[in-house]
């Protein structure tokens, strides 16, 4: 018997991305340029396939070429001739429908592993009898035996994604480990490469080490980019091993990026859209990250387009070292009514950011006053669709020359609808309000988060010519009293400094940012939120907080100790926090539930909220501030590791509680997205049922013009590597 954290349940939730009424209101114009960023992102986000498992990209070509040739109803019949009951169809549904939503056949929230859930002879018998099978016997055989022993296996370092015998990863090669990572982090530091797009490949040379750095770029021969005094490719010495660096990393499709874009650019609404998307263009081409950050510059400037998006490699939370990013691209168009509120709270930044806890030295110089926008998905393309963003990741940019935070507004409308009876930990009079206020509170918290959260907060530089950002004999840490002892130095970045727990650590300080500050009335006018209405939002939100907290134990590993959700991590050092700060203000116990099994129920005292919550939150954020702003690796790892240790020791037995957290789980919820296509002069939007073969058509759907080109490319990237994770 499987551990049921190991497939999706039959009955996962899964809803269609309503953007309709969106995207009727574009002009014609609008929606020619949304369409191309569309391809452009969808064709981009199939390189996650290789940046996540080995066997993923053979594992989507094989759904494909079924569904291609059948859609879910044929098939169906098919699989009953074969002797699959309706629970055993739906299961493989649902796990196509999965590995399409997650863009590989690991959770994108989590990193664990999922399988489909019916026995193999079953499923191959499915394959067997279908018509893609019937018709090309020989190729579907093939690419059956080369994924289907992965597509099903359950070793332990299979389980999650990691690095070295703690989980799969195709970030860097088998044979790496975390001094692999280490050292090639320092050549890239010295090379002034940024680790986003690229690839480690670690090769045995007659007993000596050689590494391979591959950029993602279209171009595979070694050529000088616009703009770069020399070529960042080639062989180099560095402590006494070889580096060689490469283009060409996931080029066929690099290139189908590079093509939409440019086709994008006839329709840009304005000088900065061009010249954003022509440097979007020469990075995917050439593999620059300095064309991106070029182009991420032009995007800032955008300000308010009706149609947003952002594209590249962007989120590090997957490279298990933390500073290799996954692509994503996205499209989006604006929700007016709720970007008002949110353009409001981007007003009011400069009264809010004094109320944060540390001193003012430690705040950046000026607010870079960011778009804020609420918007809503068209296309989202990746491994999974958050429901806020603040970009550009870039901490040089993000701190001297601005930023953009949306809101995902149809994400949230669909995401956090929770039904009752499958409210879990929670007492019986709290649930109604949970329910009741979860989506404007979220809506509140989603906006600190990424606005004053991330978007607060200075780092203490001294550049390559020495120069300070900061006035060394006057700066202290309120810490410790003593002047300021430790800072960034040239190229080093938060990224590059804090690596491993970076992604986790300023999640958790965005979130406590949003704790602290919701508790501020005039934040919550600006959402319309007042009196008892108000004290409902801030009660749901830090109640959200504490029990999201106790469901971030299901994305920890027992085995390696290690935490798989940067997000979820972060909300379970908040919850020990307050459950540290006592006097009442937070409960946890475990019980017994009405089935006789474990259960838990984790409480919180209102009336302490603005005392106790508020001075326990006030020490740790400033705690965190000052070890980030001060380049404080070591003080830094102490305390967030020591918050983010489970144990089964102390007051609260963390371990048995991960067991009870996984029995009543619910699965993490599934997004439909439409499809558009140029007809005519114009361009159609397709839209697509919620549900698993919604979700399946949607993708069989989207790379119909060139399908078999593109499948034939990736099968040929997949095996070009498949030597490389022996």
């Amino acid at each position: 018997m499987v551990d049921s954290q190991y497939y999706l349940p039959n009955d996962i939730g899964v809803s269609a991305l309503d953007c309709g009424e969106a995207f009727r209101l574009l002009s014609p114009q609008e929606q020619m340029y949304a369409h191309y960023l569309s391809r452009a992102a969808w064709y981009g986000g199939l390189a996650v396939l290789l940046q996540t498992s080995p066997e993923s990209a053979n594992i989507f070509v094989l759904l494909q070429r079924l569904f291609r040739k059948q859609t879910p109803a044929q098939l169906e019949q098919v699989a009953t001739a074969a002797g699959l009951s309706a629970e055993e169809y739906q299961a493989f549904l649902v796990y196509a429908a999965g590995l399409y939503a997650n863009m590989g056949n690991y959770k994108s929230f989590g990193d664990t592993k999922f399988i489909p859930n019916l026995p193999k002879d079953k499923l191959k018998a499915l394959v067997k009898a279908s018509q893609a099978f019937q018709e090309q016997p020989t190729e579907m055989e093939a690419l059956w035996d080369s994924c289907s022993c992965l597509l099903y296996s359950l070793e332990d370092r299979q389980k999650q994604l990691g690095l070295g015998d703690k989980g799969i990863t195709t970030y860097f090669s088998g044979n790496c480990c975390l001094e692999d990572a280490e050292l090639a982090q320092k050549f890239l530091d010295s090379k002034k490469l940024s680790a986003y797009n690229t690839r480690l490949f670690k090769k045995d040379n007659g007993g000596k080490a050689c590494y391979e750095v591959r950029l993602a770029s279209a171009v595979q021969k070694d050529c000088a980019v616009d703009g770069e005094c020399e070529s960042c490719c080639g062989s180099f010495n560095f402590e006494d091993k070889e580096f060689t660096v490469k283009r060409g990393d996931y080029a066929k499709l690099m290139e189908k990026v590079s093509s939409n874009l440019q086709q994008a650019q006839a329709y840009a609404a304005n000088e900065n859209q061009r010249k954003m998307l022509e440097e979007y263009t020469r990075s995917f081409t050439f593999g620059s990250v300095e064309a991106h950050k070029e182009g991420s510059r032009y995007w800032i400037k955008d300000k308010g387009p009706i149609v947003e998006s952002y594209i590249g490699f962007i989120e590090s939370y997957r490279d298990p070292f933390g500073s290799r990013g996954e692509f994503e691209g996205f499209v989006a168009v604006v929700n007016k009514a709720m970007s008002e509120r949110f353009a409001k709270l981007v007003s009011s930044a400069e009264v809010l950011l004094p109320e944060l806890p540390w001193p003012k030295e430690f705040e950046k110089d000026t607010f870079l006053k960011p778009d804020f926008t609420s918007l809503d998905v068209l296309t989202f393309a990746g491994s999974g669709i958050p429901a806020g963003i603040n970009i550009p990741n870039y901490d040089d940019i993000r701190q001297s020359e601005g930023f953009k935070n949306v809101s995902l507004g149809n994400v949230l409308a669909v995401a956090y609808a929770t039904q009752k009876e499958k409210l879990t930990f929670l007492e019986e009079e709290d649930k109604d309000l949970f329910i009741k206020w979860k989506g404007p509170s979220f809506e509140v918290q989603v906006g600190l988060h990424e606005l004053l959260g991330h978007g607060s907060g200075k780092l203490f530089v001294q550049d390559d010519k020495g120069k300070f950002n900061f006035d060394q004999s006057k700066v202290t840490n309120p810490e410790t009293g003593e002047p300021v002892s430790s800072w960034y130095r040239g190229s080093e970045t938060w990224d590059s400094k804090f690596s491993t727990i970076a992604s986790s650590y300023e999640e958790c300080r965005a979130e406590c940012v949003g704790l602290y500050l919701c508790l501020n009335k005039q934040v919550l006018s600006i959402f319309g939120h007042e009196g008892q209405d108000a004290e409902d939002v801030v009660y749901v939100n830090w109640l959200s907080m504490v029990r999201a907290g106790l469901l971030g134990l299901e994305f920890y590993t027992p085995e390696s100790k290690s935490w798989r959700q940067a997000h979820m991590q972060a909300r379970f050092v908040i919850l020990r926090v307050l459950l540290e700060a006592g006097e009442g203000l937070v409960g946890l116990e475990e019980v017994a539930g009405q089935d006789g099994k474990p259960d838990a129920r984790i409480t919180l005292d209102r009336s302490k909220i603005h005392t106790v919550g508020k001075d326990a939150i006030h020490r740790f954020l400033c705690k965190l501030q000052v070890l980030k702003s001060t380049a404080d690796v070591e003080g830094g790892r102490a305390l967030y590791d020591g918050y983010s240790t489970v144990s089964d020791s102390g007051a609260h037995n963390f371990l048995r509680l991960r067991e009870t957290i996984l029995l009543r789980k619910e699965a993490r919820k599934m997004f439909v997205q439409a499809n558009t296509k140029v007809n005519g002069d114009s361009i159609e939007l397709v839209e697509y049922e919620g549900s698993a073969a919604g979700l399946i058509r949607s993708f069989t759907e989207r790379f119909q013009d060139d399908a078999e080109q593109l499948e034939a490319d990736l099968l040929e990237m997949s095996k070009r590597d498949a030597p490389c994770w022996c």
